[in-house]
């Protein structure tokens, strides 16, 4: 006889001695990642690579140009002019003889450091706008966004020729020319950044918890609110090597026979149908370097994030 109990309702039997199931479920786990496949997703991106590498090189002839060019950048040999790339003369000859490599070579450091002048110049002057505007609010913020409004509202190279016009010609104008163009695009991103982090609740709290304005900036709101800034100089320092470039070509930049990239570019294009690589290698160079400026924002923008 099972024992059994007897459900009142229904008058039916219930047999308790059965054993009671219960459903099993399988634990589905994740195959295990190959160590092979954990080594090649931490490996950098080999354009990455390649951007590094030839910022590297760029920046390894502004500290030591003569390493890579012993020639003397100004004089050259007139019985070797308009030489086509060679052994002797990787990039060529130009209409004075002298060797177009050496001068690309020794002409980085005024656009290298040009361009990192006219950041440096954005960075500082647009950070601070953009930091005293998003802190302070009110009226503070109304005018000095308007400010930058009227900045944005003008061409970048209109502003730059401007400022020049003032100023005068040379490598260091023109640079503080393109910084002063770029102070409204970090003026916006820092005070958009800066109203981002103050509207948290670990901010509102270190105010509420008795924090002094200027600590609560310094500890809270500029460690959290400038690394997108800090993305935003990787590019603009491509973009600054570019106008920098721009205004040599225009005869707004370096003097002649300096050996700046933009001057050097302008004075081969006077040869483009016989000598064509008096402007091909010097604006390829260019190329290279913004372009890998660019690949290298990229990568801090996307880490930043």
């Amino acid at each position: 006889m099972s024992a059994g109990l007897t459900d009142p309702l229904t008058d039916t039997v219930i047999d308790v001695s059965a054993p009671v199931t219960t459903p099993v479920t399988a634990a589905v786990t994740a195959p295990a990642e190959p160590p092979r496949a954990r080594r090649r997703r931490r490996l950098p991106a080999p354009g990455l690579v390649v951007a590094i590498a030839v910022l590297a090189l760029a920046v390894a002839w502004v500290i030591v140009p003569s390493v890579f060019a012993p020639a003397d950048p100004l004089t050259g040999v007139p019985a070797d002019k308009l030489q086509g790339p060679s052994l002797a003369h990787l990039f060529g000859t130009d209409q004075l003889g002298r060797d177009v490599l050496t001068r690309v070579v020794h002409g980085a450091v005024h656009s290298l450091t040009g361009a990192l002048v006219a950041v440096l110049v954005g960075l500082v002057v647009g950070t601070v706008v953009g930091v005293l505007s998003g802190s302070i609010g009110g009226i503070v913020d109304d005018v000095l966004m308007r400010i930058v409004d009227v900045l944005l509202a003008i061409p970048g190279l209109l502003l730059s020729l401007s400022v020049i016009i003032l100023l005068g010609f040379g490598t260091v104008n023109a640079a503080i020319a393109v910084g002063i163009g770029s102070i409204a695009s970090f003026a916006r991103l820092s005070r958009s950044e800066v109203v981002r982090v103050r509207r948290t609740d670990y901010v509102e709290a270190a105010f509420g918890s008795g924090g002094r304005f200027l600590t609560v900036l310094r500890r809270h709101v500029l460690p959290n609110s400038l690394t997108a800034v800090l993305g935003l100089a990787a590019l603009q320092f491509g973009t600054a090597i570019l106008a920098i470039s721009t205004l040599g070509f225009l005869g707004y930049g370096a003097p002649p026979p300096t050996p700046e990239w933009g001057l050097l570019i302008a004075e081969g294009r006077n040869y483009v149908a016989t000598a064509w690589w008096l402007t091909v290698f010097p604006g390829l160079v260019v190329l290279a370097v913004v372009l890998s400026a660019n690949r290298l924002s990229q990568a801090i923008s996307r880490r930043t994030r």
